[in-house]
């Protein structure tokens, strides 16, 4: 064990990790990366096949965004925007609205994903009461749904494993069912109707005059295991939400920047949110930064005199922040030079064609893809649709099989997750899904069995 690991042993307590296992097992120190790979202590090279847990986009140690922070760090790291304003927030603000969906021309910055959908509940809470309507105070959020881990956001929830825990803790929001198809209770796969929608109509019918906003992730619920709604559900709930007054909010945290195909999900339906949340690839995979975005007539309904206590009491220190601000104004910038959305879509199509074969073998019961969103759902009896026992941790093995062959990637659950950063070429797609095919072909059909040591459900 290297001294780096045996301080991380004693000193740290990882996310969604069980510590037990951490402990007893051996783990991999990243020392340093490079494009799309990671490097450990030991010098051995791992593609980067989650984009450092959907984050990175044009790869490690890209040149502009380090050069970006660099030259911010010659002027200032960090100032407050409480009562102060700086350049780069002000230029990437700006930039995040000509890109984003129509109509979101307010940005509220904060830190993370969690806390953006935060800001985004609470705006649509304070909006009602501002608008006269306060009943309108609850909100109506997907099974499987996940939105981050504050309070709020783990209301809106819908993994029971990751929020049952809380439940003292939480507002209770109305449950509609997930839109994924592979998994639908309320009909066969051939018979869909989007009779998930009609549960919808029905909730907002009965009770539009109580709720203030439904909370989705529009066209894929990554956390939950990359479920795929079907084309032109997100088109139906904008429609629905619009007929019954109540504030859509998306969270794209996931999904932003390009990684559906588009610069943002809702772009594929032509959907325009009250209210968007974004994060993750927001600063190209190199620093915490997140984004509220929101529509003026939600804007102005804050605006008013000290005495009407109208204003949003909402913050963090380190919000705006001009280095990951700069990192974010670089990034967006090589979305353009780089011409990062047109050339993913031949990448799409390669991906689309691997997972037709990939998603013939035994014990893969689904590959489902979204742009460049990938779930590989593992089934010990595909036919019969029985699971693998939660115990035998069949995802958690088959990515530590990967992790053998040089490849970095993460289950939720029995799903492999790849989700590869944008600026992986055709090759390296080809052989990160060669890897994956290998190991699932390993461990499923040859039967291996043995437990991650740290889990790795998430």
């Amino acid at each position: 064990m290297n001294e780096f690991l045996k301080k991380d042993k004693a000193y740290i307590w990882h996310p969604f990790t069980q510590m037990k296992g951490w402990l007893e097992s051996d783990q991999t120190v990243i020392t340093e990366a490079k494009g799309i790979k990671l490097i450990d202590t030991e010098g051995k090279e791992y593609y980067d096949g989650v984009s450092s847990l959907w984050v990175n986009i044009h790869g490690h140690r890209h040149p502009k965004i380090d050069q970006a922070i660099i030259d911010q760090l010659g002027k200032v790291a960090h100032s407050t925007a409480l009562g102060l304003a700086n350049v780069p927030a002000s230029e990437f603000a700006q930039m995040l609205v000509e890109v984003s969906p129509e109509g979101l021309n307010k940005v509220f910055y904060s830190d993370d994903g969690s806390t953006a959908v935060e800001v985004a509940l609470k705006m649509a809470f304070q909006y009602w009461q501002h608008k006269g309507k306060p009943n309108k105070n609850k909100f109506i959020a997907l099974n499987q749904s996940y939105h981050g881990d504050t309070v709020g956001s783990v209301s809106v929830g819908g993994i029971d494993l990751f929020h049952r825990v809380f439940k003292p803790l939480l507002f209770e929001p109305y449950h509609i069912p997930s839109p994924s198809c592979y998994h639908c209770s309320l009909t066969q796969k051939e018979e869909c109707h989007m009779q998930c929608v009609e549960v919808l109509e029905k909730v907002l019918k009965e009770h539009h005059d109580k709720i203030a906003g439904l909370v989705i992730e529009p066209l894929v619920q990554a956390a939950a295991g990359m479920l795929m709604a079907p084309a032109g559900y997100l088109k139906r709930v904008r429609e629905l939400t619009k007929k019954y007054d109540v504030l859509l909010i998306a969270d794209e945290v996931a999904t932003g920047f390009g990684r559906t195909g588009r610069m943002f999900a809702c772009d594929n339906e032509c959907v325009s949110p009250d209210l968007m949340c974004i994060s993750k690839g927001i600063t190209g995979g190199y620093m915490p930064l997140a984004a509220t975005l929101t529509t003026d007539e939600i804007y102005h309904a804050f605006l008013g005199d000290m005495k009407d206590k109208k204003t949003f009491y909402h913050g963090h220190s380190y919000t705006a922040n001009q280095l990951a601000c700069a990192a974010g104004i670089a990034s967006l910038e090589i979305f353009k030079e780089e011409k990062t959305i047109e050339k993913m879509q031949e990448k799409i199509y390669l991906i689309r064609e691997r997972l037709d074969k990939i998603g013939e073998m035994v014990h893969v019961g689904e590959a489902r893809q979204r742009g460049m969103i990938i779930g590989i759902e593992l089934m010990k009896d595909k036919e019969n649709g029985v699971p693998y026992a939660w115990e035998d941790c069949m995802g958690a093995v088959v990515c530590m099989k990967a992790r053998e062959h040089g490849l970095f990637i993460r289950p939720v659950g029995d799903v492999v997750v790849f989700m590869p950063p944008l600026c992986s070429t055709i090759e390296e797609i080809n052989k990160m899904l060669d890897i994956i095919e290998i190991s699932i072909h390993e461990i499923t059909d040859l039967g291996e069995t043995a437990q991650e040591g740290g889990g790795a459900h998430f």
